[in-house]
């Protein structure tokens, strides 16, 4: 169950630097982002995050918005994940988790 909730963290932790990345480089690059080659290599990352928002989010929920509701969810994943790990390192020592 520890190696579950910690790679669940991870790929929480990764998609969640990736949106940032993406957000700091598209306001760095302005409307030139679509060019970049790191913002694509960096859209290639979150796609399948937003994806998944699509999905769960309603039609009403208009398009530019679902990557901050993927970004929410993430972090949502993140606290829950993290609060696992805490509680399982817990249950069974610290020593036993390192």
């Amino acid at each position: 169950m520890l190696l579950l909730a910690s790679a669940v963290k991870l790929i929480a932790e990764i998609a969640l630097l990736a949106f940032l990345g993406q957000w700091v480089l598209g306001l760095i690059a302005g409307r030139h982002r679509e060019t970049n080659l790191f913002y694509q290599l960096l859209s290639i990352l979150t796609r399948p995050f937003v994806k998944a928002a699509r999905f769960i989010t309603p039609k009403v929920v208009i398009d530019a918005h679902v990557p901050l509701v993927a970004f929410l969810l993430l972090s949502i994943a993140w606290v829950a994940a993290t609060l696992t790990v805490i509680s399982i390192c817990i249950e069974i020592g610290v020593q036993a988790c390192r």
